[in-house]
């Protein structure tokens, strides 16, 4: 067994499953430190300099006290392309990567012409980005009430090269009320729709590192941001304009009522790749 890696292993292992540690340990030594699979694999050694093994020790410092590897790393992937990310925004989930493909192949199946996209509580830029560099025809645009995610939003787009532009807002001071004309063929967003007693049944790394803005919303108001989103919704997109949502699984039916109350249509739920109801689909 390669020793670095034998050596992040016995460190991870009391605190990770051993999977999880094993996984772990690869990345770390595939993503900072250049060694390949086969090289773990094979047991290929490499000499570390004393920065390394100083930036090695700093790491798995972090990972023992359960900080996530896509943080300590200062990255995650989505749809193939790396991102930046840090404490200040939501590390990107499989489940959004599902949403964002949704919208690609739906585009690419049917589409607008020139497209108009907005992502609304951007983070990273994940979403936006992605969508900029797959549908290159596309006018994209992105929002978030946080200055630090947009900030590195911003450094993503640039460094991946993607025309995207974004502006700090909150999509809850009531944007349905202005009198603006329409704007938008696609709205998409991976709102808050955590409630807080759902906090007890999730990950220690989570709760701990990522940030609760982006996570959280009242036990008593479960579909605060789906409210503000599908009224603006109704506002701002185009005749036959179409808006995505990720959701809570356990509010699936409820997230699409409300939707055709405000008088959506065509709407569709769908699950995700564990079987939970996690994206909603509809039209104005």
């Amino acid at each position: 067994m390669n020793a670095s890696f034998k050596y992040i292993f016995d460190k991870l292992s009391t605190a990770y499953p051993e999977r999880e540690a094993r996984a772990i340990a690869r990345l770390v030594l595939e993503t900072r430190f250049g060694l390949t699979q086969v090289d773990i694999c094979m047991g290929r050694e490499r000499t570390f300099s004393l920065e390394e093994r100083r930036d090695l020790e700093n790491i798995v410092k972090r990972l023992s006290q359960k900080e996530p590897v896509q943080y300590v790393l200062g990255q995650a992937d989505f749809c193939g392309r790396t991102f930046s990310v840090a404490p200040g925004v939501l590390v990107p989930r499989p489940e959004t990567e599902e949403l964002t493909k949704w919208i690609i192949r739906d585009e690419k199946e049917s589409g607008f012409s020139l497209p108009c996209i907005l992502d609304i509580g951007t983070g990273s830029g994940c979403i936006a980005i992605t969508l900029s560099q797959e549908l290159p025809q596309a006018q994209v645009s992105a929002i978030d009430i946080s200055p630090q995610a947009l900030a590195i939003a911003r450094e993503n787009a640039e460094r991946l090269g993607a025309a995207v532009d974004f502006r700090h807002q909150d999509i809850l001071d009531s944007p349905s009320k202005r009198q603006d004309s329409p704007l938008w063929d696609i709205i998409v967003s991976n709102p808050p729709y955590i409630c807080e007693h759902e906090r007890e049944d999730m990950e220690e790394n989570v709760l701990r590192y990522e940030p609760s803005q982006a996570l959280f919303v009242p036990d008593h108001d479960p579909l605060l941001f789906y409210r503000a989103i599908g009224e603006y919704a109704v506002k701002m997109l185009k005749e036959g304009g179409r808006l995505y949502v990720e959701i809570n699984r356990a509010y699936g039916r409820e997230t699409a009522r409300f939707f055709q109350h405000l008088g959506l249509r065509d709407i569709i739920v769908r699950k995700d790749l564990y079987g939970n109801e996690r994206m909603v689909r509809c039209r104005k």
